[in-house]
C-alpha cells in the first residue's frame, strides 16, 4: 500500500484519513489540497492507494478487498499518529468516502463498525451515474458520528434533493456545503466565473475548519 503522509507527527489531537476516488490514487487534486491545507493547520492526514491502483488496474477490487484496506490505513495513521481511533476522522473522494463511512457504519455480522471522529465526504457516489435507483445508503441508519458532505450541485451521482434526503437516516450532526455549479469531479460551469482551482480551494477551506470544530 502506497501511503502518504503529510503534516505534524507528534502533538496533534486528530488526524484525517483520505481514499481516493475509483478513476484516481492518493494524488488526486482534491486529496493533495485538502491535505496541505489540514497541514497548515498542524492537523496529520494520509493517503492511500487501494491495491487495484499500486498494481496499476483501472477497476476498482470489490468492496470486501477495498473496506479492509481502508481499515488497515486508519490503523496505520492511528500507529503514526499515537492517536486512538476515535480521534481519526475517516473520508476521501467518491468511493473512497463511501469505503470511509461503510467501515464506521459496519454492522455487527461481519468486522463491525470502527470508531471515529467524523467523516469527511468529498463527493458522496450516492448511486451509479444513470441509475438513481440503486441507492447507497444502506449503512447510514448506523452512522453515529458528524459527517461532512462536500458536493456539487451538479453532481449526476448525488443531486442537491437526493443527498440530504438520504442523510436523513444517519444519526449523527450532517453538515452539507454545496459547491455552486460543480459536478462530481468538482469542475464548475464556466459561466459560473469560478475555476477548478477555486472549487478545490473552497473545498480545503471548508473541509479544515469543519475538521477544526470537531470535538
Amino acid at each position: 500500500m502506497r501511503t502518504r503522509f503529510q503534516g505534524p507527527r507528534t502533538g496533534a489531537d486528530r488526524a484525517v484519513l483520505l481514499a481516493h476516488g475509483a478513476g484516481t490514487d492518493l494524488d488526486a487534486p482534491p486529496l493533495k489540497v485538502v491535505a496541505a491545507a489540514l497541514a497548515v493547520a498542524g492537523i496529520p492526514s494520509l493517503r492511500f492507494n487501494f491495491a487495484y491502483r499500486d498494481a496499476e488496474r483501472k477497476a476498482p477490487d470489490r468492496a470486501p478487498v477495498l473496506l479492509a484496506a481502508t481499515r488497515d490505513a486508519a490503523a496505520r495513521l492511528a500507529r503514526r499518529t499515537g492517536l486512538p481511533p476515535e480521534r481519526l476522522v475517516l473520508g476521501g473522494r467518491s468511493m473512497g468516502g463511501r469505503m470511509g463511512s461503510m467501515v464506521v457504519g459496519a454492522d455487527l455480522s461481519g468486522d463491525g463498525p470502527i470508531p471515529a471522529l467524523g467523516l469527511l465526504l468529498l463527493g458522496y457516489p450516492l448511486h451509479p451515474a444513470g441509475h438513481p435507483e440503486k441507492v447507497r445508503d444502506e449503512h447510514f441508519p448506523r452512522l453515529r458520528v458528524p459527517c461532512l458532505f462536500v458536493s456539487g450541485t451538479r453532481d449526476a451521482l448525488a443531486s442537491r434533493e437526493e443527498l440530504p434526503a438520504a442523510a436523513r437516516a444517519i444519526k449523527g450532526q450532517v453538515t452539507f456545503h454545496w459547491l455552486e455549479s460543480a459536478d462530481h469531479g468538482y469542475r464548475p460551469l464556466k459561466a459560473s466565473g469560478s475555476t477548478l482551482d477555486d472549487v478545490l480551494a473552497e473545498t480545503a477551506l471548508v473541509a479544515t475548519e469543519w475538521v477544526q470544530g470537531l470535538r
